[in-house]
């Protein structure tokens, strides 16, 4: 069988051992001198190839240009009849030109860039302004023949067509050595045409997020803050709370300015996560299949808002079906944890080695998954008991106004700057010490956002800051000060809600002049909570208690 080395006539050697050359000629030189001119001839092939393919681009947007041209003449050619002057027929052969200039459809005015090396040294003019040019060079050769009316129109219209068919001529011209060019430039195997063959791979690429239909709800920032695994022994141990809580915002407390895109960084489950929850936890081949569709359910997040989720079933738990779903949260998180960390091709290792009958990995995978949701479920089982423990014991701090026809007005000093008096400038140095939520509740005026804020505090600091109030002459409290947590306070509040009158025992006018008494009342939630005992005592009496 006859062999076929047709194949090896298209390499280029500049090194061939059976190279002949002149006596006085150096063998190696000759071969060097060869290898630059073949390099030498591939670059310039390979610059002319760029620079007649972008030459081209350049003359498609000019063609179509021209060509939109002539059939805006041929358009307008009715609004020439009757008109003589040359003046006014090259006004409406300009107003075409303005026409097409202003056609958005013929793309941008500016040709694309030219590659690197290519008229580098020219600056690329706009269609715009080679439209202008080539109508300027008609008019010339139009003036030369001396033509009025409607056959200086047609002149226009015969030498613009002229130029379409030279550029078109040109685009064939170049078009014919491109091919050439091509062909001889692939007709040589060089080293910049070896790539690699019958190289294959495939990437599931995850489907687009359907965009959400509902609007988020925005939610307040949130302080961030240390979280302590218990929380009620440091309150035992005499730690006062740092008052912090009372700056927390909620939707009765307004937010400062600034305040309202705050991020939160409370981890939450997706919608996608929580459907992938949903499935079976011994249908591993619906999972695979959830997970070879939606590829994003596989980041790190995703596997910590199951996590979250999971937590938070277990701790809303009331029947075998809410904690059954708990751990089915903890099992698909550690499935997807499990697929993230064994690597490039984890998910498929993974299913692989899990559905394997007596495989190891079968037994870690579900000790793993039964240990963590034990951890969940001891430690929810724990915070929901402390959880009883305090709402059983913690008591707050009001305020309330004796008569419910009167309020509490509250007299927020002005800023140091508009300060006048030594008095308005110390209750403005006491205002701010007060935590940014309770300086809002105070500017607002309102007594109901006041209570909100000394509710979130701890008894010991809501005393402190009702005195510090009384310090600053933000609050005008009258004598009479009743606890209602006492026998004799409930009774006079009974009282006062039934006739609607202060009682005999307690003033009716207080040194202010105001109408009406200020009640402290200290409301506490459980059953053998501490009191605060005010009694009939004014507020100097009750500020020095607390003392």
């Amino acid at each position: 069988m006859p062999v076929d080395y047709s194949k090896w006539d298209a390499l280029e050697l500049s090194d061939d051992s059976d190279i002949e050359v002149h006596p006085n000629v150096d063998k190696r030189s000759f071969i060097r001198a060869k290898q630059n001119q073949i390099h030498q001839q591939r670059f310039e092939r390979k610059h002319r190839i760029t620079t007649l393919k972008y030459e081209r681009v350049v003359n498609d947007g000019l063609l179509a240009r021209i060509d939109a041209l002539l059939k805006a003449l041929e358009s307008h050619k009715q609004d020439v009849e009757g008109k003589k002057d040359a003046d006014e027929i090259d006004e409406v052969v300009f107003d075409c030109l303005v026409d097409v200039q202003g056609d958005g459809s013929l793309g941008e005015d500016q040709p694309p860039g030219a590659p690197e090396g290519v008229h580098s040294k020219e600056e690329q003019p706009s269609y715009s302004k080679m439209m202008g040019a080539l109508v300027d060079q008609v008019k010339t050769e139009v003036d030369k023949s001396k033509a009025g009316g409607a056959a200086r129109y047609d002149g226009y219209v015969k030498e613009i067509g002229g130029h379409l068919m030279k550029v078109q001529g040109l685009q064939k011209d170049l078009l014919k050595e491109l091919n050439r060019l091509e062909k001889e430039e692939g007709s040589k195997i060089t080293s910049e045409s070896v790539h690699t063959g019958f190289n294959q791979s495939h990437v599931a690429k995850a489907k687009p997020a359907p965009a959400p239909t509902a609007t988020a709800t925005k939610r307040p920032a949130k302080k961030a803050q240390p979280e302590l695994l218990n929380a009620g022994a440091a309150r035992e141990a005499g730690e006062e709370t740092p008052g912090e809580e009372a700056d927390v915002e909620d939707g009765a407390l307004d937010t400062a300015p600034g305040e309202e895109d705050a991020g939160d960084d409370d981890m939450e489950a997706s919608p996608l996560a929580k459907r992938f929850a949903k499935l079976k936890p011994g249908d591993y081949q619906a999972s695979l299949q959830f997970i070879s569709a939606n590829q994003e359910v596989l980041a790190e997040k995703e596997t910590d808002g199951l996590l979250v989720e999971a937590f938070t079933a277990q701790s809303n738990a009331k029947n075998k079906k809410e904690e059954e779903y708990a751990r089915q949260c903890v099992h698909q998180a550690l499935l997807l944890q499990y697929c993230r960390q064994l690597g490039k091709d984890g998910v498929g290792l993974f299913f692989k080695r899990i559905q394997t009958q007596n495989h190891q990995a079968q037994k870690l995978f579900l000790d793993d998954v039964n240990g963590t949701y034990a951890r969940i479920r001891t430690r929810t089982a724990e915070l929901n008991a402390q959880k009883e423990e305090e709402g059983a014991e913690r008591e707050t701090i009001q305020l309330h106004a004796v008569d419910p026809n009167t309020t509490i007005n509250i007299v927020t000093p002005p800023p140091t700057a508009q300060c006048t008096t030594d008095d308005e400038r110390a209750s403005r140095a006491i205002f701010d010490t007060f935590p940014p939520g309770l300086q809002r509740a105070l500017e607002s005026g309102s007594l109901e956002k006041v209570n909100e804020v000394l509710g979130k505090m701890s008894v010991d600091e809501a005393e402190q800051v009702v005195e510090q109030l009384g310090n600053g002459g933000m609050l005008s409290l009258e004598e009479g000060v009743i606890d209602a947590t006492t026998e004799e306070g409930r009774k006079a509040m009974e009282e006062i809600e039934r006739t609607h009158q202060m009682p005999s025992g307690a003033p009716e006018d207080g040194a202010g002049g105001e109408e009406g008494g200020r009640v402290v009342e200290v409301e506490s939630e459980g059953k053998d909570a501490g009191k605060v005992e005010g009694g009939g005592k004014g507020l100097e009496e009750y500020l020095d208690e607390m003392d």
